[in-house]
Protein backbone atom coordinates (compact mmCIF):
# COMPACT_ATOMS: atom_id res chain seq x y z
CA UNK A 1 0.00 0.00 0.00
CA UNK A 2 1.27 3.31 -0.84
CA UNK A 3 1.57 5.96 1.85
CA UNK A 4 0.98 9.76 0.81
CA UNK A 5 1.39 11.93 3.89
CA UNK A 6 -1.49 13.65 5.56
CA UNK A 7 -2.04 14.81 1.78
CA UNK A 8 -4.87 13.31 0.43
CA UNK A 9 -4.50 11.00 -2.86
CA UNK A 10 -6.42 13.23 -5.32
CA UNK A 11 -4.09 16.05 -4.42
CA UNK A 12 -0.68 13.93 -4.68
CA UNK A 13 -2.50 12.79 -8.42
CA UNK A 14 -3.04 16.58 -8.74
CA UNK A 15 1.07 17.02 -8.09
CA UNK A 16 2.28 14.41 -9.98
CA UNK A 17 -0.02 15.96 -12.92
CA UNK A 18 1.70 19.12 -12.65
CA UNK A 19 3.37 20.57 -15.56
CA UNK A 20 5.65 22.29 -12.93
CA UNK A 21 8.72 19.69 -12.49
CA UNK A 22 9.20 21.19 -9.10
CA UNK A 23 6.18 20.33 -8.15
CA UNK A 24 6.59 16.58 -9.54
CA UNK A 25 9.54 16.60 -7.13
CA UNK A 26 7.93 17.12 -4.17
CA UNK A 27 5.54 14.40 -4.80
CA UNK A 28 8.41 12.63 -5.47
CA UNK A 29 9.97 13.61 -2.08
CA UNK A 30 6.76 13.36 -0.10
CA UNK A 31 6.17 9.83 -1.91
CA UNK A 32 10.00 8.62 -0.85
CA UNK A 33 9.28 10.66 2.49
CA UNK A 34 5.79 8.45 3.40
CA UNK A 35 7.21 5.57 2.32
CA UNK A 36 10.67 4.65 3.83
CA UNK A 37 11.41 1.38 3.07
CA UNK A 38 11.11 2.19 -0.74
CA UNK A 39 14.98 1.81 -1.24
CA UNK A 40 15.20 -1.98 0.47
CA UNK A 41 12.02 -2.88 -1.07
CA UNK A 42 11.68 -3.57 -4.90
CA UNK A 43 8.03 -4.42 -4.44
CA UNK A 44 6.99 -1.01 -3.06
CA UNK A 45 9.13 0.44 -5.66
CA UNK A 46 6.95 -1.20 -8.29
CA UNK A 47 3.57 -0.41 -6.41
CA UNK A 48 4.74 3.91 -6.16
CA UNK A 49 5.71 3.51 -10.10
CA UNK A 50 2.18 1.91 -10.58
CA UNK A 51 0.97 4.84 -8.41
CA UNK A 52 2.60 7.15 -10.31
CA UNK A 53 1.54 5.86 -13.57
CA UNK A 54 -2.29 5.69 -12.98
CA UNK A 55 -1.73 9.45 -11.84
CA UNK A 56 0.13 10.85 -15.16
CA UNK A 57 0.60 7.99 -17.81
CA UNK A 58 4.08 9.97 -19.10
CA UNK A 59 6.98 8.08 -19.84
CA UNK A 60 8.90 11.66 -18.95
CA UNK A 61 7.38 11.17 -15.63
CA UNK A 62 7.94 7.63 -14.81
CA UNK A 63 11.47 8.31 -16.18
CA UNK A 64 11.81 11.23 -13.96
CA UNK A 65 11.26 9.38 -10.89
CA UNK A 66 12.78 6.17 -11.66
CA UNK A 67 16.49 8.03 -12.71
CA UNK A 68 16.18 9.21 -8.48
CA UNK A 69 16.17 5.73 -7.52
CA UNK A 70 18.95 4.57 -10.20
CA UNK A 71 21.31 5.13 -6.89
CA UNK A 72 20.33 2.02 -5.63
CA UNK A 73 20.48 -0.50 -8.60
CA UNK A 74 17.35 -2.74 -8.30
CA UNK A 75 18.23 -6.09 -10.04
CA UNK A 76 15.57 -6.95 -12.89
CA UNK A 77 14.74 -9.82 -11.58
CA UNK A 78 13.43 -8.48 -7.85
CA UNK A 79 11.31 -6.51 -10.00
CA UNK A 80 9.94 -9.01 -11.93
CA UNK A 81 9.27 -11.42 -8.75
CA UNK A 82 8.01 -8.35 -7.14
CA UNK A 83 5.41 -7.49 -9.54
CA UNK A 84 4.53 -11.06 -10.10
CA UNK A 85 4.06 -11.40 -6.11
CA UNK A 86 1.59 -8.78 -6.55
CA UNK A 87 -0.53 -9.76 -9.25
CA UNK A 88 -0.65 -12.98 -7.59
CA UNK A 89 -2.44 -11.96 -4.49
CA UNK A 90 -4.50 -9.64 -6.56
CA UNK A 91 -6.24 -12.99 -8.68
CA UNK A 92 -5.98 -14.43 -4.80
CA UNK A 93 -8.21 -11.80 -3.83
CA UNK A 94 -10.24 -11.83 -6.84
CA UNK A 95 -10.58 -15.85 -6.16
CA UNK A 96 -11.72 -15.26 -2.82
CA UNK A 97 -14.06 -12.58 -3.66
CA UNK A 98 -15.94 -15.34 -6.22
CA UNK A 99 -15.54 -17.99 -3.73
CA UNK A 100 -17.61 -15.77 -1.04
CA UNK A 101 -20.08 -15.12 -3.51
CA UNK A 102 -20.96 -18.68 -4.82
CA UNK A 103 -20.67 -19.34 -0.87
CA UNK A 104 -23.71 -16.81 -0.59
CA UNK A 105 -25.86 -18.25 -3.34
CA UNK A 106 -28.48 -21.43 -2.13
CA UNK A 107 -27.19 -24.60 -2.93
CA UNK A 108 -29.39 -24.97 -5.74
CA UNK A 109 -31.70 -28.21 -5.95
CA UNK A 110 -30.61 -29.13 -2.47
CA UNK A 111 -34.13 -28.51 -1.45
CA UNK A 112 -35.92 -30.17 -4.16
CA UNK A 113 -33.93 -33.32 -4.01
CA UNK A 114 -34.86 -33.30 -0.46
CA UNK A 115 -38.44 -33.17 -0.82
CA UNK A 116 -38.26 -35.75 -3.00
CA UNK A 117 -36.67 -38.14 -0.84
CA UNK A 118 -39.30 -37.14 1.70
CA UNK A 119 -42.34 -38.01 -0.97
CA UNK A 120 -41.30 -40.90 -2.20
CA UNK A 121 -40.81 -42.46 1.82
Amino acid sequence: MVKHGAISRTHVYDMLRSKDAHVRRAAFTLLEASNPTLRRDSGLFIEIVQFIWHANPSYEVYQEFSRRHFVRRYKVHELILARLKREKRGQQMANTAQRVERMRQPARGFFKRWFLQAKTQ
